[in-house]
């Protein structure tokens, strides 16, 4: 992990050799999801194959996120049953790894080459009228490294910082991972997942 003062030098430079905060997502243009339209999260898939939408669902996330567990929406009667899906906890993909799309501007792909980020999801499916809510949340977190890598300093010195970083101040809803500094939610990724959902099932 850089220092802060480090990553804020070499960050603009890095926007600036792509152009800025609003550069184009790095990946291959044919291939590069749309994200334009503002979708609400959560928000209306209208369809009724509980099925259908799950298998899309999984097939969306899994080009992002391998699935760490599953509990697809069931019918029982009447009745349909609220559905989760959870994935593994993913290094952010680079600038140097432009096939891959956990990371869709430009600043979260530089951001992740300097320093290590990683990203994980956790989407809920809602049955509602007209069809189902599916809300995606993506959350970021930052590797907590106990110094810089190539550091020559001796793990016995200890800094000192008057600087404090409370639970409180995380996102309530937020998993605390050892090892890992949380970073809030990337909405960016969020509202690609929920446009490629809309895409592919309607709406």
């Amino acid at each position: 992990m850089l220092p802060a003062g480090v990553f804020a030098l070499l960050l603009p430079l890095g926007l600036a050799a792509t152009g800025g905060c609003s550069a184009p997502v790095v990946v291959a243009p044919e291939t590069a999801p749309t994200t334009a339209v503002l979708q609400p999260n959560p928000t209306l898939i209208p369809t009724t194959d509980h099925q259908l939408l799950w298998q899309v669902l999984v097939d969306t996330v899994d080009d992002y996120f391998r699935i760490r567990r599953e509990e697809p929406v069931r019918q029982f009667g009447n009745v349909l049953t609220e559905g989760r899906l959870e994935t593994y906890p993913e290094v952010s993909a680079t600038v140097l790894e432009p096939w891959r799309w956990d990371t869709v501007t430009a600043y979260d792909r530089w951001e992740a080459t300097l320093q290590t980020m990683r990203r994980f999801a956790q989407v809920r499916v809602v049955p509602a009228s007209g069809g189902f809510q599916v809300e995606v949340a993506v959350y970021k977190e930052l590797e907590d490294a106990r110094r810089p890598e190539f550091s020559s300093a001796s793990d016995a010195v200890f800094p000192h910082t008057n600087s404090m970083q409370r639970l409180s101040e995380l996102l309530p809803d937020q998993p605390i991972h050892q090892g890992w500094i949380p970073k809030g939610r990337d909405t960016a990724l969020e509202q690609q997942i929920l446009a490629r959902l809309r895409s592919r099932l309607g709406g």
